[in-house]
C-alpha cells in the first residue's frame, strides 16, 4: 500500500499497519521491518502516522538531534484528527505542558526546578523503604496466595505504586485508583474496551486529583528547604533565581511523575522475572550469584524494556535518517524495542545473558530527555526482582506463556496479569 506522507512531503511511502495485537510478539516484527529498512512509515489503528526508527545508532541520534521537537503543537492538526488532542494549539490542556513535552530554553528551566526535588539523595534514602515494601507484600503473598498469585496486583503493581506515593506524598486512601487512570491515559484513541474508562476521563479524573491535592499541600506547607519530606511539596517550593514552577506546570509534572514513576517500574518487574522463567539457566545463575542482579536489571531493560517506543518527536525540518527523509512535520517514533535487539550494536541481541557487561541501552532515552527517575527505576527493579527470586526458589509460571495477555498500548510493554506458582517451598 502506498499513499502520501502524512507531513505533506512529496514523497510516497509505503506505509505499514500496525496494531495493539502485536504486542504478544512484537520483536519478530520488529525483524522483518528491520531486514526491509531501518525507518518506516507506519500508520496506527486510530489513524495517525508514525515514522518508525528501528537501528540503534539512528535511534540515539535522534534522540539527541534538536531537530526533532518535542513540542505537540508542532503537529497539532495530526495529533486532533487521530483523537490525542483537541481545540487549538494554544488551547493545549495542563496535562500536556510538561518537561517531556517542551523544548529548550522551557525544558532547560523546567528539568533544573524538578532536579532541585528528584535528587540523588532523596532516591538513595529510599532504599530501606523500598526494601521493607518489598518484604512485607512477599510475606502477604507466602500467607494468603495458597501457592498461585497474579504478580501483577499481588507484588508489582502495589510496589511501585507505594513507593511512588510516598515519594510524591499521595495519601494512602487514593492509590488504588491510579492504576485504572493509567491504563486510560497509555490507550490510544479508540483501542479501550467497552465500557473502559477513555483517555480523556483518565486525564480529567488525574488532574482533578492533583490539583486538589496541591493546594492542600500549598495552604498547609511551611516554608521549605532543599530537601522536603515529599517531592510535590518540594516541586511546589522549588525556585531557581526565584523562578517557580506555575499551577499548569505543577499538575503536570506530577501526573507525568506518578505515571512515569509506576507503570514503567511495573512492567520492569514483570518483564524481567518473566525473562527469568523463560530462561531458567540464566535464573539459576542469578539465584546462585545474587550480586548480578545490578547488571541483570540492565539486561532485562535492554532484553524486553517496560517503555517500548518513545514518545512523539516532530521534525522541524526535512531531516534524512538512515537513507530516509523525514519530512517537516512528520511524527516520528524511536523503537527502543528494536534497538536493544539491533545486532550490530549487541552481540547476539536476541539472547538474554545477565552477565552482559554492555548495558548501553536506550531504555531510558538519551540527551536531555533522558529519564530523571532512571535511579529510582533501577533501583526497585534490583530489590523487587532479587527478593521475589530469593524468596520463592520455585517460583514457575502458572500458565501456558501463549496465554498471557499484554496491556492495549505500543509505547508501554506490560501484562495484565501474571499468574505464577509459588510452591509451598519458600525462602527466607
Amino acid at each position: 500500500m502506498v499513499e502520501p506522507s502524512p507531513a505533506g512531503s512529496a514523497i510516497d511511502r509505503p506505509v505499514r499497519e500496525l496494531s495493539t495485537g502485536s504486542q504478544a510478539d512484537p520483536y519478530a516484527i520488529y525483524a522483518e521491518l528491520r531486514d526491509e529498512g531501518l525507518v518506516h512509515l507506519v500508520r496506527e489503528p486510530n489513524g495517525l502516522h508514525r515514522w518508525l526508527v528501528l537501528g540503534y545508532a539512528e535511534s540515539r541520534d535522534v534522540f539527541a538531534d534538536p531537530r526533532f521537537s518535542k513540542d505537540p503543537t508542532r503537529a497539532w492538526e495530526q495529533l486532533r484528527e487521530a483523537g490525542y488532542v483537541s481545540g487549538e494549539p494554544g488551547d493545549r490542556a495542563d496535562y500536556l505542558y510538561h518537561v517531556a513535552n517542551t523544548d529548550p530554553p522551557d525544558h532547560t528551566r523546567l528539568r533544573k526546578l524538578i532536579g532541585k526535588a528528584f535528587t540523588n539523595r532523596r532516591v538513595q534514602a529510599m532504599r530501606p523503604r523500598i526494601r521493607q515494601v518489598a518484604a512485607g507484600l512477599l510475606d502477604r503473598m507466602a500467607r494468603e496466595a495458597g501457592g498461585t498469585v497474579d504478580l501483577v496486583q499481588a507484588y508489582s503493581h502495589p510496589l511501585a505504586t507505594t513507593v511512588m506515593c510516598e515519594i510524591l506524598g499521595i495519601p494512602d486512601l487514593d492509590r488504588e485508583s491510579f492504576r485504572t487512570w493509567a491504563t486510560a491515559i497509555l490507550t490510544a484513541p479508540g483501542g479501550a474496551a467497552p465500557g473502559a474508562m477513555t483517555k480523556a476521563e483518565g486525564y480529567a479524573a488525574m488532574r482533578d486529583f492533583f490539583t486538589s491535592l496541591i493546594q492542600d499541600k500549598r495552604s498547609g506547607a511551611q516554608d521549605a528547604g532543599e530537601e522536603r519530606a515529599d517531592v510535590l511539596t518540594a516541586l511546589i517550593h522549588a525556585t531557581d533565581e526565584g523562578d517557580r514552577l506555575t499551577e499548569t506546570e505543577l499538575v503536570s509534572t506530577v501526573m507525568l511523575l506518578m505515571s512515569a514513576g509506576q507503570e514503567p517500574t511495573v512492567n520492569l518487574i514483570n518483564n524481567g522475572v518473566l525473562a527469568l522463567l523463560d530462561h531458567p539457566e540464566q535464573l539459576a545463575m542469578l539465584r546462585e550469584k545474587p550480586e548480578l542482579i545490578e547488571g541483570a536489571v540492565e539486561e532485562f531493560l535492554r532484553y524486553d524494556p517496560p517503555v517500548q517506543l518513545s514518545t512523539m518527536r516532530v521534525a522541524v525540518e526535512d531531516v534524512e535518517v538512515a537513507g530516509t527523509v523525514i519530512p517537516a512535520g512528520g511524527i516520528v517514533a524511536l523503537s527502543i524495542a528494536a534497538a536493544g535487539r539491533d545486532e550490530g550494536r549487541f552481540a547476539e541481541a536476541g539472547r538474554l545473558d545477565v552477565t552482559r557487561a554492555d548495558h548501553a541501552h536506550l531504555a531510558f532515552g538519551h540527551g536531555i530527555h533522558h529519564c530523571v527517575g532512571a535511579p529510582l527505576a533501577r533501583m526497585e527493579g534490583e530489590i523487587g526482582i532479587g527478593m521475589l527470586i530469593e524468596r520463592f526458589p520455585r517460583l514457575s509460571l502458572a500458565c501456558p506463556a501463549d496465554e498471557l495477555r499484554w496491556r492495549p498500548t505500543r509505547i508501554m510493554r506490560g501484562l495484565v496479569e501474571f499468574p505464577v506458582r509459588l510452591d509451598a517451598a519458600v525462602g527466607r
